[in-house]
Parts: C-alpha cells; structure tokens; sequence
C-alpha cells in the first residue's frame, strides 16, 4: 500500500470502530446489558460484534407464536 493512502485508510478504520464502540456502549447502557463489555468489544473489529449484539443480545429476530 502507498504511504499517501494509509493515513486516510487507517483514519476511516478507526472511526468506524469508535463509532461501532460507541453504539454499542449506548445502546447496551440503554438496555441494561453488559456496556463496558460491548463497548470494548466494539473497538477490536468490524461489523461481527455489532451483529452478534443485535442477534444474540438484542434479539431483534423474534419467533411468532
């Protein structure tokens, strides 16, 4: 990779993640859910801890009875 690409790569990453990190704290806070957790969890990648919160956590897919 160019050196004159990696700064703006590596700028759009971060936000993304702190912006994911943020979130997910937010939203965990908000819902009385483990927060520090999802929020530290929401720095280490992209977009898997997001999904597995909204699915797992959140349950946002409900079986109809």
């Amino acid at each position: 990779m160019n050196k004159e690409y990696s700064l703006p790569v590596i700028s759009m990453v971060a936000a993304i993640l702190l912006v994911q990190s943020i979130y997910l704290f937010l939203d965990a806070r908000k819902h009385n859910h483990n927060y520090w957790l999802w929020g530290i969890v929401g720095l280490i990648q992209a977009p898997m801890p997001t999904l597995f919160y909204l699915i797992f956590v959140r349950k946002i897919f409900h079986k109809k009875k």
